[in-house]
């Protein structure tokens, strides 16, 4: 028999210790085996723990091969179970199979027929358990495909690029604006893979870098002040995964290094450790900023950028397809109708002439915000155009950005301040929140605006 990387588990049970042993003794070559000399303790054992398969004798002095059957039926998930009968039984091992049994073995047990028998039943279980992760993959498709909406032709070349690149094992990088749904097209992508392990996000900007590192990498206990315990990072939870690695435009040099190392090698050290540890994740990352531009001001590495640029997806500004608008807006109508028990709403054509006019800068983002304030806000079943939000209706100019504060006199900076405060609320009040955005529209980088919000405690 041969070895296998990790033993499946079995139960045997015999009343006959000469059986029990020859058995144990056998099957411990390729599986992890224990074994049990009654009914009663075989249940015991199946309460405790859950096994890949139970072999049993169908006919016991101390409870009878059918209760232990009837228990492995009943576990969660089932245990496949493979009886032991007498030669000359076959009617009581017809009915074990009537109640389940995966199969039958006569007395005196041929061990060559166990081990076929074993490994058709070994086989037939883990394609039971691919087909049931299949299935579970196929029920995220419809959802994600129905929130890429879209017949324009922009739209169709990028739903077409994601089920090109999915199957394979290239990096790629997405790129578009804020708000556009590239989180979303990295959901996709690995949905549409046949990757089993999870679909782990990671925001690198809204992490400082100390933290990141372990988010990423992980830590052995001790690593620094507060490292009470190991713990794993996301390259490891994204085991035969996927790891989508959101604003990467964000990340340090000092970080960028070591992402470079792990793309290259596909190995890492977690904090406090260096004993190397292998990566099967695949790695999608997006940013909103002009990674080649940063790459030029140095604050970007040439060499990672050309590691995570190996396919790229480009996610159009809904301005460039406002064709698209329509059915967009349909789908969050219903949508949130359905979340705020309502019935069926509509639409008149001045409302949405008001929406295919808007430039939108917060993208997709900002069409659902605003669909999800209007059937909030509505009392009837037609949505009007003064249902549509000031803003929208009226677009201002672009929030100025802030000015710089560099006076001289402590009244003047307190006014600067002041102004400056004030511009920053404005900004996330137009953006309902989104932090990235105003960020963007007041001309400065998120971490800036963190820093400011922090500054004058701001809690929006």
């Amino acid at each position: 028999m041969t070895d296998k990387k990790i033993k499946e588990s079995l139960l045997v049970v015999d009343d006959e210790p000469g059986t029990l042993g020859a058995l144990t003794r056998f099957l411990r070559a390729q599986y992890e085996v224990t074994s049990a000399s009654t009914g009663e303790e075989a249940i015991a054992q199946l309460n405790e723990r859950h096994f890949s398969a139970v072999l049993t004798d169908l006919r016991m002095n101390h409870g009878d091969g059918f209760s232990v059957l009837e228990k492995c039926r009943t576990c969660t998930p089932p245990i496949p179970c493979i009886v032991f009968t007498a030669y000359g039984s076959i009617e009581t091992a017809v009915e074990a199979m009537r109640r389940g049994a995966f199969d039958f073995v006569t007395k005196p047990v041929r061990f060559d027929r166990l081990e076929l028998l074993l490994d058709r039943l070994m086989k037939q279980e883990a394609l039971k358990q691919e087909n049931t992760q299949l299935k579970q993959k196929l029920k995220q498709i419809t959802p994600s495909k129905n929130l890429m909406i879209g017949n324009s032709k922009a739209m169709q070349d990028v739903l077409a690029l994601i089920e090109q690149v999915a199957p394979s094992r290239a990096t790629v990088l997405i790129t578009g604006e804020s708000g556009t749904g590239k989180e979303l097209v990295a959901q996709m992508i690995h949905t549409y893979s046949n990757r089993m392990g999870p679909f782990v996000p990671v925001h690198c900007a809204a992490l400082p870098e100390t933290l990141l590192e372990s988010e990423l990498f992980g830590h052995e206990k001790g690593a620094f002040t507060g490292a009470a315990e190991q713990r794993k990072g996301r390259f490891e939870t994204a085991s035969h995964g996927t790891l989508f690695l959101d604003e990467i435009g964000e990340v340090p040099l000092s970080v960028q290094v070591k992402l470079l190392r792990v793309l290259e090698t596909q190995t890492f050290e977690r904090l406090g450790s260096s004993t190397p540890l292998k990566t099967e994740a695949r790695i999608v990352t997006a940013t909103n900023r002009d990674l080649q531009q940063m790459v030029a001001e140095g604050t970007f590495r040439e060499d990672l950028f050309f590691r995570l640029d190996v396919v790229r997806i480009h996610l159009p500004a809904l301005r460039e397809r406002l064709d698209d608008i329509p059915a967009l807006t349909r789908f969050w109508l219903d949508k949130f109708a359905q979340d705020n028990n309502r019935g069926n709403l509509a639409l008149t054509e001045d409302a949405l002439n008001a929406l295919m006019q808007y430039p939108w800068p917060g993208n997709i983002r900002e069409l659902r915000n605003c669909i999800e304030r209007m059937v909030v806000l509505s009392r009837g079943d037609i949505l009007t155009l003064d249902n549509v939000p000031t803003h929208i209706r009226n677009p201002q100019k672009k929030v100025p950005a802030i000015p710089h504060v560099d006076a001289d006199s402590e009244g003047s900076r307190l006014d600067l301040q002041h102004q400056e405060r004030a511009l920053i609320v404005e900004a996330l009040e137009r953006c309902n929140g989104n932090r990235t955005l105003a960020a963007e529209r007041l001309g400065i980088s998120r971490r800036t605006l963190h820093r400011k919000l922090k500054d004058y405690a701001i809690n929006l």
